[in-house]
């Protein structure tokens, strides 16, 4: 079978989201890139994680067009394949509808520095893309304007996507960032949150890149 580790990583980690309660239901969506032979290993559009097979993710060029496998890959593959053709470091990428990223999607707002815990996606701001129909060409090229430097974006009324290293990264930026934003929500209700400056959050960036066991991978604060 064509890039099987892929395949039972997505599979891992699609199990993975939805205990974590990242992708409720069928929603979100998670991917690997091989940059070597240009493939994408994508999960199947519309299957619940805890059916998926390896043999049912989906192995896919940066067009969208299948190379091996029998589903559909995922409604959201264009989203995937431009953040791997703009972010030359981007191995893996994460699509979540959770709770609280997506709670500040609705209201088109960012999420903050409420906590130091939002440099894991290697910024001190992840900002709200414009809302576009979910599953094309528009809603990638707005994810990707509106991402900027940094490693993740919110998809307004939608939901949320990351990118990492790898798998593993990945996913744990997807759990940290929902981690602040429930954090900046809960701060609201109770008054406004002391939200970290650019300076304090440069001091972070910087740290973050001597954290944990290898140096440069970044870090966060979360784990998978």
């Amino acid at each position: 079978m064509l890039m099987q580790k892929e395949r039972e990583l997505v599979t891992e980690y699609g199990r993975k989201l939805s205990a974590a309660g990242l992708c409720p239901g069928t929603s979100g969506n998670l991917s690997i890139y091989r940059p070597e032979d240009g493939l994408m290993t994508i999960s199947p559009s519309g299957m619940d994680y805890d059916q998926i097979q390896p043999e049912d993710v989906v192995i896919a060029d940066l067009n969208g067009r299948v190379t091996d496998g029998g589903r559909k890959p995922s409604s959201e593959w264009a989203l995937h394949a431009v953040f791997y053709q703009h972010k030359p470091k981007a191995q893996a990428v994460v699509h979540t509808h959770s709770v609280y990223c997506t709670t500040f999607a609705v209201l088109g707002q960012s999420l903050q520095a409420v906590h130091y815990a939002i440099g894991d996606a290697g910024t001190d701001e992840v900002p709200c893309a414009p809302y576009r129909t979910f599953g094309t060409p528009e809603l990638a090229q707005e994810a990707i304007a509106a991402c900027g430097s940094g490693n993740a974006v919110l998809l307004a009324n939608h939901g949320i996507v990351v990118c990492g290293d790898d798998l593993s990264g990945a996913y744990s930026l997807a759990r940290n960032l929902e981690y602040v934003a429930e954090l900046q929500y809960r701060a609201l209700c109770v008054g406004t949150p002391n939200v970290l400056t650019q300076s304090q959050m440069a001091q972070v960036l910087e740290r973050f890149q001597s954290y944990g066991q290898t140096p440069g991978t970044g870090g966060g604060y979360l784990h998978p």
